[in-house]
């Protein structure tokens, strides 16, 4: 069985074929064009432009998938697209491409969300988690935990009320003079400041000493938790994101020596510490889930990766985290969570449309 994914959500067009075979999924291609050095000279994603690309790109990008993976049109069990959520113009490219593709090759067309996508680039390894399971999901406009009951039976469990952390990153970072997207860049600008605040080589040494570093105990960039104390296991982005904004401002305003990495590590020790509290709060409520999968860009964050890791090994918990190759936006995870929904019957007809805001 070969599925096609198409994904075209917000500054990736992307295309993948995956197979599956033995209850195993391959990737046997997976292409992406981005767009990043174009909307980094705005700061963040432009959607016109967005839109724009993604129909310059996509025939190109479908056609290198197939070709690459040396599978035909007429070989496919189903088309996969991204209809939900994202940027509404882009998603209308894909979503448009996917369903006259579907139709000139007699071929069943599947609607993918885009957050189920990115749990199901976590199924492309050895082994794929068994329901149920917790989902931990973090991208640039989602920081959710989800019980997933089945493959296509998901159950949101906790989420952000405003913003969310791979968002807090890219705004914080821009600040602070790290191009965008800021992932990539704060994550290596905080291992600067952990290391340096602790000392040593080792970084999650480093990491797990700095609540008792000088740094920390000094206040010079406290900083709120973003961990919601009422006991619903929510986040809110929003106040950390405000409250390191008020720091920088007074930092300007008085002059005050700065130094952007130790800042860089405080505000990311805040966000993953969160993530990881609640994290771990969902799995005590729900001790019937024994494998945590963490998906979305921020995915990516070491600092983040090694906590989970740690987290899951002392709760004797399976963790399953996709390569740093497939955190971000692709075609891989959309034919992925293809699969499992055409085998669940989930099928789309010419009338497809994409959707901005719909979600798990």
């Amino acid at each position: 069985m070969f599925y096609l994914g198409i994904e075209s959500s917000c500054d990736e067009t992307a295309a993948a074929v995956v197979s599956c075979e033995e209850g195993r999924l391959t990737v046997l291609s997976n292409i992406v064009a981005s767009q990043i050095d174009t909307h980094r000279l705005y700061g963040g994603v432009v959607p016109e432009i967005a839109s724009r690309a993604h129909a310059e790109a996509i025939s190109r990008v479908v056609r290198q998938a197939l070709s690459e993976a040396g599978v035909t049109p007429a070989a496919l069990t189903a088309v996969g697209v991204t209809a939900h959520p994202g940027l509404i113009g882009a998603l209308l490219v894909g979503v448009n491409f996917a369903k006259g593709f579907a139709a000139a090759n007699d071929l069943p067309l599947v609607p993918v969300d885009h957050m189920r996508a990115h749990i199901a680039a976590a199924y492309l390894g050895e082994e794929i988690p068994k329901p149920p399971f917790l989902a931990l999901a973090v991208s640039g406009g989602h920081t959710s935990l989800y019980r997933a009951n089945d493959y296509t039976d998901f159950s949101p469990v906790s989420a952000t009320r405003d913003d969310a952390i791979g968002e807090s990153f890219d705004k914080i970072g821009r600040l602070i003079g790290i191009p965008y997207p800021a992932g990539a860049g704060f994550d290596r600008l905080a291992a600067e400041g952990f290391l340096r605040a602790a000392g040593g080589a080792d970084m999650r040494e480093a990491y797990n000493k700095f609540e008792k570093t000088d740094t920390y105990k000094s206040g010079a960039y406290a900083l709120p938790s973003p961990a919601m104390e009422d006991g619903s296991g929510d986040f809110s982005f929003s106040g950390l994101k405000t409250a390191a904004i008020n720091l920088l401002h007074r930092y300007e305003q008085t002059g005050a020596d700065f130094d952007p990495a130790l800042f860089a590590a405080a505000y990311t020790h805040r966000a993953v510490e969160a993530v990881v509290k609640q994290t771990d709060l969902a799995l005590k409520r729900n001790p019937d889930c024994r494998s945590l999968v963490v998906a979305g860009g921020v995915a990516a964050n070491s600092h983040l990766r090694a906590r989970l890791v740690a987290l899951c090994e002392k709760q004797g918990i399976s963790l399953f985290i996709p390569p740093l190759s497939l955190c971000g936006d692709n075609g891989a995870m959309v034919a992925a969570e293809c699969h499992f929904s055409y085998a669940d019957g989930t099928r789309a007809g010419d009338d497809l449309n994409a959707s901005a805001s719909d979600g798990i």
